[in-house]
This record gives structure tokens, C-alpha cells and sequence, in this order.
């Protein structure tokens, strides 16, 4: 049978190339294909990141090419991404400790927790979290996300995130001992000579603000220790880190490989490649 994948994308805006690469790459691999929101809400693309003619500010050049813009707008504006999952109707939210009943409450809420984790964890054979801008309003500090990824992570399965995506990875943690899972391991991801100084913006709001709201870099530094590491590979133009059970993509031009590492993973059983800045390289 082909392999199930689930794609999280973000409700304020993904980056249109880092679906796109990895969605080709799993359609040619033949697998299905579902995709998954906070709130069930369509997922809709920067609108930059489907403008060959905007220019990246930390890299002085265009990062989408026109035949890349023209595959952004067609899913952008295609049936493929309606009525996508809600994870808010399939994972339940952690009571307050301030609740009347809480300990019941609570009972209740991991009942229901790996109850309803298990029949995702169960569905499909990987998890991916799309990156952009808009992971940083409503994936990163989600707790029904960090659940379903602690499932897949406790289930031993592939768990893919590309940029800003990587950062629900660190936050994902245990609620005891609340060591992020990235603890030991090596991963890539945006790093911080390619974040913006101005104009970090999201769909659905006019807000336009200054840098992201926290280095990426910095916190994977942080939850990789303290024997794990941090990789940027700045200046080499690709940088995809497999350390089983993550594939990370650090920007828009890994897209593709990121697929194809996590395909790799899935059908060769590939579980460590590109810790150093040559192997990074395709």
C-alpha cells in the first residue's frame, strides 16, 4: 500500500514553494496526501512568496522563480486545499490549572488526547509542518500541535518541518520532564543571517512588523543541547538535516529536497544524513 502524509500548513500565511516542493515530490512518489489547519480554515499562500519580482531582503534577489509563482497560484487558487482538517475538532486543549474539577478535567484530557492521537498516528506514515511566516502566529506555540507531534514522535515516525515550521519541533515537549524532543539531535533551520530586519508580514491583516518575534536559530541552538547541534550551512545554497525521526529544511530552496529526504526515509530507511556542510549538500 502507498504511503499516507500529513501536511500542517498555517491559517496566516505559508510559504508557497516549501508546499510545493515537498507536495510534488510526494505525488510522484504516489502517496496520499492530506492536509490539516488550526481551525479547519483553507490554507492560503504569502503573497510574496508567488511574486518572482519580489526581492528578498537578506539575499538581495528574487527566491521564486516564474514557473515556481505559476504552480503557487494554481494551488493557491485550486479545490486541492479546501476543507482541510481541523486540529482543533481532532486534538483536545489542555485545561487550565485554574479550572474547577481541574485533576478531573485532566484525566479527561489525556484520555481523550492519545485516544484521538492514535487514530492520526495510526493513519498516516509522516508528518510535515510547512513553513512561512504564518507558522509563527498559529503552529509554533500550538498545543494540539505539539500533542499530535509528541504522538508521531512517540510512535517512531517520520516527522518532516521546513523554516519557521521547525520551531513547533523545539516547543514540542513532554509534559513532565518538558525537554524539548530536538534535545540531542541535529537540525537545520532558519538561520539568522537570512531573517528579515523589516517587513516580516502575515495573510489576513494589514500587520506588517520588524523581525520575526524570535531568532529560529537561537532557540534550535538551545533545544538541541547538549548534544545535539544547530546547523545553518550559511552561504551553501541547500541545507537539509536528516536525524531520525526529523527531516528539517532550513528555507524556501530546500523544499524539494526535504521531500525527497523524507521519501527516502520512508522507502530506503535512510535515518542520518547532511550533519556536515559538505554531506549538506545535494
Amino acid at each position: 500500500m502507498g504511503k499516507r502524509i500529513l501536511i500542517v500548513l498555517s491559517e496566516w500565511g505559508f510559504w508557497g514553494e516549501e508546499l510545493i516542493g515537498p507536495l510534488e515530490t510526494f505525488d510522484g512518489a504516489g502517496y496520499d496526501v492530506d492536509f490539516m489547519t488550526p481551525t479547519g480554515k483553507r490554507p492560503v499562500a504569502i503573497s510574496v512568496s508567488m511574486d518572482p519580482a519580489y526581492v528578498d531582503p537578506p539575499l538581495g534577489r528574487s527566491v521564486t522563480s516564474p514557473e515556481m509563482a505559476q504552480k503557487v497560484r494554481a494551488i493557491d487558487s485550486s479545490s486541492r486545499l479546501n476543507d482541510p482538517m481541523s486540529l482543533g475538532k481532532l486534538m483536545p486543549a489542555r485545561p487550565y490549572h485554574s479550572e474547577e474539577e481541574f485533576l478531573r478535567k485532566a484525566e479527561a484530557y489525556f484520555k481523550e488526547r492519545d485516544a484521538k492521537a492514535r487514530v492520526l498516528v495510526d493513519r498516516y506514515d509522516a508528518l510535515l509542518i510547512v513553513g512561512g511566516s504564518g507558522p509563527i502566529v498559529d503552529l509554533a506555540n500550538n498545543q494540539r500541535l505539539h500533542d499530535l507531534i509528541l504522538a508521531f514522535y512517540d510512535a517512531d515516525k517520520l516527522i518532516g518541518a521546513e523554516c519557521y515550521g521547525v520551531t513547533c519541533l523545539a516547543f514540542a515537549r513532554d509534559w513532565e520532564d518538558r525537554r524539548s524532543i530536538l534535545r540531542g539531535k541535529h537540525v537545520t533551520g532558519h538561520c539568522i543571517e537570512y531573517d528579515y530586519r523589516e517587513g516580516t508580514g502575515f495573510m489576513g491583516t494589514d500587520f506588517v512588523m520588524g523581525p520575526p518575534p524570535y531568532p529560529l536559530e537561537w532557540i534550535l541552538r538551545d533545544a538541541t543541547q547538549p548534544d545535539g547541534a544547530y546547523i545553518g550551512n550559511y552561504g551553501h545554497e541547500t541545507s537539509v538535516i536528516v536525524d531520525y525521526p526529523f527531516v528539517t529544511g532550513r528555507s524556501t530552496p530546500d523544499s524539494y529536497l526535504t521531500g525527497e529526504k523524507m521519501v527516502e526515509v520512508m522507502e530506503n530507511g535512510l535515518r542520518h544524513w547532511g550533519f556536515h556542510l559538505s554531506a549538506a549538500r545535494p
